[in-house]
């Protein structure tokens, strides 16, 4: 049975591969594994059809076979263990990878979202351009101890993982600030992400829905 995911009817990115569907068909396409699309509006994201499938009204969702899921996390860790190429054959490895997912969405990406949210919420208010530096030094902190893993190293730990996948997705998210420049291999870490084959073709569908709307 083929793989139907949810996404944006109308992404708010507008084609830029930031909706977090994006990690679902990256993992997929990473896999080879065909899926089908079905876009939803924001109303509809509200609809009880949609909440028996994500509680909390938002995209994506994995369905097949009888099983619906949600949260990317969980999704594309159900994705990784059931088809090969995104989890190392190793057990030792597995687990450290599948902890890169973790750190990814535990660790990283809360004070990139944090920031970011800022930005939207409070940019118009008094108080904002003095909370901004505290907001980037814990950006800054998570950032530091990740280029240190890094390194010199094609990725942090081994060979291209789920892990990988999990942490470009989140810090692709500052790639239009300057926060990724004090760190010389972060912003390589992520073009080598984005040269995959399965990256851009998950990308290029993905812009594909923004491009048809703004035609």
């Amino acid at each position: 049975m083929t793989v139907t995911i949810t996404a944006f009817e109308s992404s708010p990115d507008r084609g830029r591969g930031q909706a977090r569907d994006m990690r679902v068909r990256w993992a997929l396409e990473e896999v080879g594994q065909p899926y089908d699309v079905r876009l939803l509006s924001f109303a509809a994201m509200k609809e009880p059809a949609h909440i028996a499938l994500q509680p909390f009204g938002q995209i994506p969702t994995y369905e097949e076979d009888g099983l619906a899921l949600f949260e990317t996390g969980a999704i594309v860790l159900h994705i990784a263990e059931r088809h090969p190429g995104l989890l190392p054959g190793d057990a030792h490895a597995r687990a450290r990878a599948v902890a890169w997912m973790f750190a990814a969405l535990n660790t990283v990406e809360p004070p990139i979202i944090e920031r970011e949210a800022a930005g939207y919420a409070e940019g118009d208010k008094p108080w904002h351009r003095e909370r901004m530096p505290m907001l980037d030094g814990r950006v800054h902190a998570r950032l530091q101890a990740l280029s240190h893993r890094l390194g010199d190293a094609e990725w942090p730990d081994g060979a291209f993982s789920a892990g990988d996948l999990m942490m470009v997705t989140v810090l692709r998210r500052l790639e239009r600030t300057d926060l990724l420049d004090a760190y010389a291999n972060l912003r390589p870490y992520i073009a080598r992400a984005e040269a995959r084959p399965a990256y851009r073709r998950a990308f290029d569908a993905q812009h594909a829905v923004f491009a048809r709307l703004a035609r």
